[in-house]
């Protein structure tokens, strides 16, 4: 998998980066990918698969991309370039649920993603940060979901 910084677009106080992305598998299959990354999140503006993607591969998109494209975003630190940064610390059980509901909420309050806020806190996958979304919703810290129709 490659991953490029293709360009960066100032935006207000803030700034866009777009990145392309090239994933080349065994069989020969390839996805290629424009993302836009900006502090209120990633947006994935054009996905090309050959041979075309199955609904599938379309699910596990994201989980594919995560650490590369998070690992191109990273600021440059101590250690050596593109290592991974380590996980936050982020307490278990009943505390933990608490403490991503209130992110959840004060992401709301901002108007930005509250999902990518969790993760952003908790250091977890968007799988997992969903899924702790959902138990802190089952406790009582969130709102339920509104139902779908």
């Amino acid at each position: 998998m490659s991953v490029r910084r293709a360009w960066t677009v100032r935006q207000g106080s803030g700034a866009v980066t777009w990145f392309e992305i090239l994933l080349v598998f065994g069989d020969g299959a390839r996805v290629e990918a424009l993302a836009a990354v900006s502090e209120e999140g990633v947006c994935l503006e054009d996905v090309r698969g050959r041979p075309g993607l199955a609904l599938e591969d379309l699910a596990v998109l994201a989980e594919w991309l995560e650490g590369p494209l998070a690992d191109a975003c990273a600021p440059p630190g101590p250690g050596a370039p593109g290592a991974r940064r380590a996980r936050p610390a982020w307490p278990r059980g009943r505390e933990g649920r608490r403490l991503a509901a209130r992110e959840y909420r004060a992401a709301q309050e901002r108007g930005a993603d509250p999902v990518l806020a969790v993760m952003r806190a908790t250091g977890y996958s968007r799988r997992t940060s969903l899924r702790l979304i959902g138990q802190a919703r089952d406790e009582g810290f969130l709102t339920p979901r509104r139902a779908r129709r």
